[in-house]
């Protein structure tokens, strides 16, 4: 299957990979809804139960499915997607989106509600934490079956509690059209994307196009770089990821209550560049959005847009065609940054709701199988939503 950007952005910068972990749009590190804590015994025959009722569904044929979408960009994809699945099998399924930024907090009052979600997700080991106790065991489902590794599976001992169903990739995506005419400037410092591998460079190349943006009919370099929620976790997660991996890998360590700081001189220094050498002057910042930046880019106003694979729907389409993208990792100035991959990893993992009716639970389990392995469902993650996915059945 053609996996448009991801396949673009993908094909030549993973061999050297950088695992610097997504972060999250949303502070997914709440805790549950409270609960009666039962004993031990109860709960694993309460699991016990579940597992039967769950058996004696599939039986029935009967339930029916609530997902609860983080994932806005996709919104619309996902509700076809489930009305094509309720044409094809009658059974109802409901999407819900939450909005940007408040994952989180509708997952807790959505929760509490007689009708919660069936279908959820968690951002990762964090996430999960406040949340491993509505988790059904998903040790057992096809889509466990279809699922190419444990790298991409949240576990609780020999539970299987969580599948992640998309694989990301952020960095800096660019115009390959617009930088080229940039390279072949008389005065271009830097000649081709080889040589783009490394801060120093990267600055000199926004520094170019900020000075001949009216040569190269783009109105900067940058993407605005919005301080509006909807825009600021960019920069508040995923850039603040790389002067933190740079310190943990210096300190050999992977995790520590508080950083020392010794690389935040680098997260100010590509952060300055974002906002010196951008589409508006800085004092407008503060009143942009994500969508201008997705739509200056789109536009082709834009030579360099942070963001990662999700953002293909908010550029395609547009004045930027598919294999006019590409990605480059960001450029801190890091002692040996020439050799970095692209930042890729999950926050996305399925949980199924394991206190749900049991129907309910059996059909959401076959609405995931449906999702991972019909051509319907193949094709809408991988060509309408534009996703990398870590299943078997994607291979073909």
């Amino acid at each position: 299957m053609k996996k448009k950007l991801i396949s673009v952005l993908l094909s030549a910068a993973m061999a050297t990979t950088m695992l610097a972990g997504c972060g999250s749009t949303a502070a997914d590190t709440g805790a549950a809804p409270a609960e009666t804590k039962a004993t031990e015994e109860k709960t694993e025959a309460a699991d016990t139960e579940a597992e039967t009722g769950t058996e004696e569904a599939a039986a029935t044929g009967e339930g029916k499915v609530y997902y609860l979408n983080f994932k806005p960009e996709q919104a619309d994809d996902w509700v076809a997607l489930a009305e094509d699945y309720t044409a094809e099998t009658g059974v109802p399924v409901t999407v819900v989106t939450a909005a940007s930024g408040t994952y989180e907090s509708t997952l807790k009052s959505e929760m509490a509600k007689t009708e919660a979600p069936t279908l959820f997700q968690v951002n990762g080991p964090v996430g999960l934490a406040s949340w491993k106790d509505y988790c059904y065991d998903l040790k057992d489902s096809e889509v466990y079956k279809n699922v190419q590794s444990d790298d991409y599976v949240l576990k609780d001992g020999d539970a299987v509690q969580g599948i992640a169903y998309v694989i990301e990739t952020y960095g800096l995506i660019y115009n390959k059209a617009l930088l080229n005419d940039y390279f072949a400037l008389d005065d271009a410092e830097i000649k081709s994307i080889d040589e783009l591998n490394n801060f120093e460079a990267l600055k000199k190349v926004a520094d170019g196009i900020q000075a001949h943006k009216d040569d190269l009919g783009v109105e900067g370099a940058f993407a605005s770089t919005g301080f509006d929620s909807s825009s600021d976790w960019r920069f508040k997660t995923h850039l603040a990821n790389l002067p933190l991996y740079y310190e943990y890998k210096a300190d050999g360590i992977t995790s520590s209550p508080a950083i020392k700081g010794t690389y935040l001189d680098n997260y100010k220094q590509i952060f300055d560049l974002y906002i010196t050498d951008s589409t508006c002057d800085p004092a407008l910042l503060s009143g942009k959005t994500g969508e201008d930046a997705a739509s200056e880019f789109a536009l082709g106003e834009a030579v360099f847009y942070q963001n990662g694979t999700w953002a293909y729907n908010d550029i395609k389409d547009n004045e930027v065609a598919d294999e006019d993208l590409g990605m480059l990792p960001i450029y801190i100035g890091a002692e040996g940054e020439e050799n970095q991959g692209l930042c890729t990893g999950s926050e996305n993992y399925w949980c199924v709701n394991k206190n749900a009716d049991p129907a309910d639970i059996q059909a959401t389990l076959d609405f995931m199988e449906w999702v991972v392995t019909s051509d319907t469902g193949r094709d809408a993650l991988a060509n309408t939503m534009g996703f990398v996915t870590p299943f078997k059945t994607f291979d073909t």
